[in-house]
């Protein structure tokens, strides 16, 4: 079960680290710090049918695609992605920034099975197909 202090490592040395969890906070909000060691392509479009989520770069430079507006934030700058808008995002080279999701569903989970290696894994799901249809409350696939 995801708790405060837990940190989540993901490729590329890509880090989370959970600050606040669901259970901390009776499901209003996951809050989390995410550390890119090196710049990262963009991940796959996607979106949160019904979480918000707010990132601030802490460190740092990231790159954002939020609907149809493109554009680089660097520290001190806030952005916010409202539920269910298309969006991608990575850094362009090392950074830190703090991220909110609200509500916080099960989103802890998603990242903890996603870069896990036990039985529930992504990576031995029976079909990856399955792994995101089961998270189909916090993310899809656009």
């Amino acid at each position: 079960m995801a708790h405060a202090g837990q940190e989540i490592r993901g490729p590329g040395g890509y880090r989370l680290l959970l600050v606040r969890t669901a259970a901390e906070t009776d499901g209003e909000l996951l809050e989390m710090e995410a550390v890119y060691a090196d710049a990262a392509g963009l991940p796959p479009e996607h979106l949160h049918p019904s979480q918000e989520e707010r990132f601030e770069v802490l460190e740092g430079s990231v790159h954002a695609v939020i609907g149809d507006v493109e554009r680089r934030y660097g520290p001190g700058e806030a952005f916010t992605v409202p539920p269910n808008t298309p969006h991608r995002m990575a850094a362009d080279g090392p950074a830190r920034m703090r991220w909110e999701v609200r509500p916080a569903l099960r989103t802890a989970e998603f990242f903890e099975r996603l870069y896990g290696d036990g039985p529930d894994s992504a990576r031995e799901a029976a079909s990856p197909a399955g792994f995101v249809a089961e998270f189909a409350g916090e993310i899809r696939l656009t």
